[in-house]
């Protein structure tokens, strides 16, 4: 023990909230060390000789410091990827996931989970048109939310417009029960979910009710013109390529938009191109539009989810 590194934190609540509840960030930190840590009183140990995992641990906990000071949460899923972004990124990604934030009026701030969601967020702070193409899990429709949120509350946009393919109701939702919100929210659940993590049911419902929040089907798009608004686009590779075009066609004067989908998740019949592979082929090289590509390591799920997808991502390369 006597080369075991000991590190001191005299504020008793910063050194609660490094442990975290049960002691998770401390098994988080042990998982990527191969050794023991733990505390004791007002210290934090990592029971180690190697000057190696000394100085990374240390190095780790100088961050986790520094993330207190911006009120930023700490959770196993943000130890895992400072520690990849530590050992893998170079010196302008790792800037970019400690410095960027998402933040929205009234304070709330969010901030990325790993150095490519650092790079999406520069990416919609720079671009008319950003595509985050990647597996579930990565972070693409909460950040996209994020964004669209803190445009329209800060009246740089006129209003939010939500749309997705209804592949599952063939497009056609005239059969279904309600308007055309009850219609399709079914489908925008997880564009919901995103929404409720920043505001109150109440006031998502009154900015529905004032049209700063639209549900549009993408069938019902043709011959607009979306002009000073923020606009998502979900589960894109449920697009045709036609569908597509029509869509990126509408984003008038003004207006921004994110375009989020899986291209190994595709709904469409197997003898039609989606159209988000055919995007990503033909769109690089845009000024102004980008493309962010997630992988499985920036999914910022539980490990056992991180693990499915490698799983299917395996399977679906055969």
């Amino acid at each position: 023990m006597s080369d075991s590194l000991t590190i001191v934190l005299e504020d008793h609540d910063k050194l609660t909230e490094i442990c975290g509840v049960n002691d998770e960030n401390l098994k988080a930190l042990e998982n990527l060390t191969g050794t023991r840590v733990f505390s004791r009183g007002n210290e934090i140990h990592i029971e180690s000789e190697e000057k190696k995992k000394q100085l990374f641990f240390k190095d780790i906990l100088n961050k986790l410091q520094d993330y207190q000071s911006q009120d930023r949460p700490i959770d196993p899923v943000l130890i895992n990827a400072l520690a990849n972004s530590m050992l893998n990124d170079g010196a302008k990604d790792k800037e970019l996931f400690e410095k960027k934030c998402i933040m929205l009026p009234g304070g709330t701030r969010v901030y990325p989970r790993s150095a490519r969601q650092a790079s999406y967020i520069e990416s919609i702070e720079q671009n008319e048109i950003v595509f985050g193409v990647g597996p579930a899990g990565t972070g693409k429709t909460y950040l996209a939310v994020a964004a669209a949120l803190r445009e329209v509350l800060s009246k740089n946009k006129r209003k939010l417009i939500i749309t997705r393919p209804v592949v599952e109701a063939g497009e056609s939702l005239g059969f279904l029960p309600g308007d055309l919100t009850q219609k399709l929210n079914p489908y925008l659940k997880p564009i919901y979910d995103s929404m409720d993590s920043f505001l109150s049911y109440e006031m998502i419902q009154r900015m529905e009710e004032s049209r700063l929040i639209e549900i549009a089907p993408l069938a019902y798009m043709r011959g607009r013109s979306l002009t000073n608004s923020f606009i998502i686009l979900d589960e894109a590779q449920n697009t045709t390529k036609a569908q597509m075009k029509m869509f990126l066609t509408r984003i008038g004067e003004g207006s921004q938009a994110i375009i989020t989908g899986d291209i190994t998740q595709s709904d469409l019949p197997s003898n039609t191109k989606s159209g988000l592979i055919h995007a990503v082929e033909i769109l690089k090289g845009i000024e102004g539009l980008s493309f962010t590509f997630f992988e499985t390591r920036d999914v910022v799920r539980k490990k056992i989810v991180k693990h499915i997808i490698q799983a299917y991502e395996r399977n679906y390369k055969k």
